[in-house]
């Protein structure tokens, strides 16, 4: 099965088709928001290269909101064009790296990290919200070897390791009878999200 992946759950982005196991297409690339382009150009050159897909996976985070959600929606737009079957793996089961079982930490925002335990492809603990206090408990009590994909200065044992798009299309041939269709895909949320609403604000009248 010809597979388009897409990966843009950090600052380094990635596309990739494999077809059989055959890699047709390989590219990596900054993803932040000043080079987001750089996605769509080339997709575009893998398109043009490799012709419409039969599946695509996207790569769901934990990670960049915006970037995951890009490569979401571009998913989401190639499908009805191309009639590919449409999936997603969390992208810190497609780690570029050896280890059979690793753990995976990050940077959660609000003082917080994020923990979880990766098994031969699969999401086997986590995410887990922790204090970095908690979290330096938790990595003292590992074995596992632990990767971020970002720098991580209160975290010096974690080696920093990017997902790869071609990882994650290998993952979904490895994986395909446990990988449905999927009619919708989302970000995997650390926090449930957080809704403001906005103030009342009182009518000014003005009277003669």
């Amino acid at each position: 099965m010809k597979t388009l992946a897409l990966e843009m759950s950090t600052a380094r982005g990635s596309i990739a088709v494999r077809d059989a196991g055959e890699a047709l297409f390989d590219c990596q690339f900054a993803a932040d928001r000043k080079h987001s382009g750089a996605f769509f150009e080339n997709l575009e050159q893998c398109l043009k290269r490799c012709g419409h897909p039969e599946q695509i996976v996207v790569g769901l985070g934990p990670g960049s909101y915006a970037g995951v959600r890009i490569a979401i929606a571009t998913a989401l737009g190639l499908r009805p064009a191309t009639a590919a079957k449409l999936a997603g793996i969390p992208s810190i089961c497609a780690l570029d790296v050896e280890a059979g079982e690793y753990g995976v930490i990050g940077d959660a925002r609000r003082q917080s990290f994020f923990f979880a335990r990766v098994k031969e492809g699969r999401l086997v603990e986590g995410p887990i919200l922790e204090s970095a206090p908690e979290l330096q408990t938790r990595l003292k009590e590992l074995a596992l070897v632990i990767y971020a994909s970002e720098p991580l200065p209160q975290f010096p044992r974690a080696t920093l390791a990017y997902p790869v798009a071609g990882r994650l299309a290998e993952l979904a041939r490895e994986h395909a009878s446990e990988i449905l269709d999927a009619p919708v895909l989302e970000p995997i949320y650390l926090r449930e999200p957080h809704i403001t609403v906005p103030r009342a604000h009182t009518a000014f009248v003005q009277t003669r």
